[in-house]
């Protein structure tokens, strides 16, 4: 199908049908542009809305994995569509016009800048909202890719319909906004999971899984980048869990490289049999083919699964990170993958699901504060320092610069 623009003045009420079935309904109230777009696989329309002037010009545009409300040349409300409507021959009724939506082109590496990512979220793109973060180091640089987030994880009929955006720093203080890096671009994609980042030679690869609009098990995907700003989903690679675990909650892959130069992924999900939360284990030499060994970690009893994990190395410590219920915790052990011990209180003071990376031999966290009790919200940040027992201390980020400030 063709992308579609449907160019109107706010506080029109507009609908557009075929064959006597009402495709979209626009309205208007109390400063308010509306859209319900009804699509194929889902009873309930999805609906938009945005802040306009009456008068104001706005448009709706419509792509195959994609539906945005733009005023002011600004995109201040999208939403996903699954089973996405053919607006060709639609019949208008009310004052608009129907017109070709512009081809995307590829944006520049850096799109923005902003200073002091502690409490940051985005702005002039409408009530976006910072959700699980990934961090990693490359290139002397600290990255942060982060689920961009709409209505609280209410987007797609309640399946998030995550992506992932970018941002980057030298110097922890000056912030670069890069190229949005994973975004849905297939209609039964109702979300893009979290994941990791790992570098192989010259490529960069992220890994994630994608949560299905049917509920059938989430796939591990990846996508590809020789510039590390513009990534390319690699459509040939797909790997799912065995029947072992729970296929359909299967996320947040977290990719490492050990000593031996092989490739380990764990991956939250539960085994079947035991009913209990999990990483699963899976090696690989090359990145492409992977297989399963035992989980690295098994939940207790009544907990749910382990989410959004972590793992690194410092001081002679090998260290596992994980959250449940968001709180992020940390284990360590002298063993590579196995042996774990937990401190008193291994507690990570970064708010929800935090993540780690080196800035040069800094522990830097980064996570989120969700927004009143909800999913997502601003970003956070806590820098751990290791203590000689394996253990870990935390300050705040904000805290550590005023010092050094000082």
């Amino acid at each position: 199908m063709k992308a579609w623009d449907v160019v109107f003045d706010a506080g029109e009420e507009i609908s557009l049908s075929k064959a006597g079935c009402e495709l979209l309904r626009i309205g208007y109230a109390e400063g308010c542009v509306t859209a319900a777009l009804l699509c194929a696989h889902h009873a309930e329309p999805l609906r938009l809305s945005a802040p306009a002037a009456a008068g104001t010009q706005a448009i709706f545009r419509l792509r195959e994995a994609r539906a945005e409300l733009l005023c002011g040349g600004r995109v201040l409300d999208e939403d996903w569509p699954w089973g996405t409507p053919d607006l060709f021959g639609a019949e208008i009724c009310g004052s608009a016009e129907l017109l070709p939506a512009p081809g995307e082109e590829m944006p520049p590496a850096v799109t923005g800048c902003f200073r002091q990512a502690e409490g940051w979220r985005p702005e002039g793109h409408g009530e976006v909202f910072v959700g699980d973060c990934m961090p990693y180091a490359d290139g002397g640089r600290y990255h942060v890719l982060w689920l961009w987030d709409r209505r609280h994880h209410r987007s797609k009929w309640g399946r998030g319909a995550h992506q992932w955006a970018h941002i980057s720093t030298d110097d922890l203080e000056n912030w670069q906004i890069h190229p949005m890096a994973v975004p849905i671009t297939e209609d039964w994609e109702g979300s893009i999971c979290t994941g990791s980042h790992i570098r192989r030679g010259d490529t960069e690869y992220l890994f994630y899984t994608v949560r299905t609009m049917d509920g059938s098990p989430a796939p591990l995907r990846r996508s590809l980048s020789r510039d590390g700003y513009h990534f390319e989903k690699d459509g040939a690679f797909s790997v799912t869990l065995s029947s072992r675990y729970h296929g359909a909650s299967a996320r947040d892959p977290k990719v490492v490289r050990d000593a031996e130069g092989r490739y380990h992924m764990f991956v939250t999900t539960s085994l079947i049999p035991e009913d209990r939360g999990c990483l699963a284990h899976l090696i690989s030499e090359d990145l492409d083919s992977w297989r399963e060994i035992d989980p690295v970690y098994i939940a207790p009893e009544g907990e749910d699964q382990p989410e959004c994990s972590d793992y690194f190395v410092a001081g002679g410590w090998y260290y596992l990170v994980l959250s449940h219920h968001g709180r992020g915790q940390y284990f360590y052990s002298r063993e590579p993958f196995g042996g774990w011990q937990r401190a008193a209180d291994n507690t990570i003071p970064c708010r929800s699901v935090p993540k780690m990376a080196f800035f040069g031999e800094r522990i830097i966290f980064t996570g989120f504060a969700g927004e009143d009790g909800k999913y997502a919200g601003t970003m956070t940040f806590t820098e751990a320092f290791p203590r000689e027992d394996g253990s870990l201390s935390f300050k705040p980020l904000f805290e550590t610069f005023e010092s050094e400030r000082k």
